[in-house]
Formats: structure tokens, C-alpha cells, sequence
């Protein structure tokens, strides 16, 4: 079973980049994966959340139990329009999570419009992914280190473990938050590999980000010399039991 827990669909106002299904499915056809957890890009407004959220929940609804999706409006829009937008797409989309991404909204996770996605999160019963790694200082790991301590029945994903630079951060958080788990996107396969003999391969998971770069990902995990029980664990079972997505 692999399940790619990190994939986009939409044009991103932040980033400038456009994701299409066309590539999305292709890339999971082509490279055997089971399952994606699918997110917009990044968008200022309610508007175009809210149709690219529907464009996702029709997806969905066509591919059944191969994709899933994640919501990430704004954190920055009022707060009963925030919820509301999430609640909906939890309670009537079926999402399983929610992102937030500090640098592309500008959002201080620690602040207001930050702790908010984590209530929202908590109160909906569905994980967060968090953007760590680029864009500090609102994206070093050790930022989530306090919120996962007091939101201890929430799961908090680490998208990309803090990059290469900040890898070293994003385990220790694990280390001291249980409920914090680690996403290796664009990661060399050395840290990979060192975060599934310290923390557990039940703490990591795979995601590619971008469709072209799903075999990569792939790749790095078969060819660092994890057993099968890891790697069913990074490709699938973390993801799994984290999202409350049934594979049987």
C-alpha cells in the first residue's frame, strides 16, 4: 500500500504553479501509488478556495478510496469564515486534514490566526500538515514543538521534516512530541533513513509535493536499506492510521 500523503491540485498564487490532474493521475498510475491525500495550492481568497476545494471533493467522489482530500484555506480570513469553510469540507467533503503553511499565507503559527487551524483541527478530528523548512523563522520545526504540547491529542505533520537544513529540528520535535510526524519530501535519503532507526518508520511518511516527483521519492525509500515492515510503515501504514484511512 503506498498512500502519498503530500499532493496538490490548482493553481498555487503564492508559488505560481499550476497542478493538474492530468499529472497528478499519471504520476499515480505510473508509479503504483494506491492512494493520494490531495491539497490546493496556495489562495488569498474565499472565492477560490472554495472552488478549488470542490474541484477536490469531485475528485473524490469519482475516485473513491484513491483520493482523499486535504483542506488549507487561509488562516488569515475572518474567524467564523475559516471555520466554516473547514467544518464544511470535513463534514460534507470528507476531507482528512487540514494544511497551513506559514510562509505562503504569512502566518505565525503561534499567533492567533495560526492557533486557530489547530483548534479548528482538534475540534473536527482531523490532523494538520504543517510547511516546515524554507521560509523562516515561522517555519523552523521547534516552532510546533509548544503547539504540539498543548494540543497533545492532535497530530501534527512536519511536511518536508524542516528540509535539509532543519532535519536535525524537525526529529527532535518527534522525539518530544508523540503526536508530532514526520513527512520526508525532498529529504536525502541518509535522514530518512536515520529518522526511522531513531524515531520509528511509524513516525514518517512518504509525500512527493509534486507529481514529478513521486518516483524520486519512491525511490529514495526502496534504496536506503529499510526493511519491508519499514517500508510498509514510511509508504502506507503511518499515513494510514494518522488520516483514519481504512485500506481494507
Amino acid at each position: 500500500m503506498i498512500i502519498d500523503t503530500h499532493t496538490h491540485l490548482g493553481y498555487d498564487y503564492v508559488y505560481e504553479e499550476d497542478f493538474s490532474v492530468k499529472d497528478l493521475l499519471a504520476n499515480m498510475e505510473r508509479n503504483k501509488v494506491d492512494i493520494s491525500i490531495v491539497q490546493p495550492g496556495t489562495v488569498l481568497d474565499l472565492k477560490t478556495i472554495v472552488t478549488q476545494h470542490n474541484t477536490i471533493g469531485a475528485l473524490c467522489r469519482d475516485m473513491p478510496r484513491k483520493i482523499f482530500g486535504m483542506a488549507n484555506p487561509n488562516p488569515n480570513l475572518p474567524t467564523n469564515t475559516y471555520r466554516k469553510e473547514l467544518a464544511r469540507c470535513i463534514d460534507d467533503l470528507s476531507f482528512v486534514g487540514v494544511k497551513l503553511n506559514p510562509p505562503a499565507h504569512a502566518v505565525n503559527p503561534s499567533q492567533s490566526a495560526g492557533r486557530r487551524v489547530f483548534e479548528a483541527a482538534l475540534d473536527l478530528g482531523v490532523p494538520v500538515m504543517v510547511h516546515t523548512g524554507s521560509g523562516i523563522p515561522w517555519s523552523v520545526p521547534s516552532a510546533l514543538i509548544p503547539i504540539a504540547r498543548d494540543f497533545p491529542d492532535l497530530n501534527i505533520i512536519l511536511a518536508h521534516s524542516g528540509g535539509s537544513m532543519f532535519a536535525g529540528e524537525a526529529a527532535l520535535a518527534a522525539q518530544l512530541c508523540s503526536n508530532i510526524y514526520l513527512e520526508a519530501s525532498w529529504l536525502p535519503g541518509f535522514m530518512v533513513y536515520r529518522f526511522c532507526r531513531t524515531l520509528g518508520a511509524d513516525r514518517i511518511m512518504f509525500g512527493s509535493d509534486h507529481a514529478d516527483n513521486v518516483a524520486t521519492e519512491l525511490t529514495k525509500f526502496s534504496s536506503i536499506g529499510l526493511t519491508n515492515e519499514e517500508l510498509e510503515w514510511c509508504l502506507g501504514k503511518t499515513a494510514a492510521r494518522v488520516f483514519k484511512i481504512s485500506t481494507t
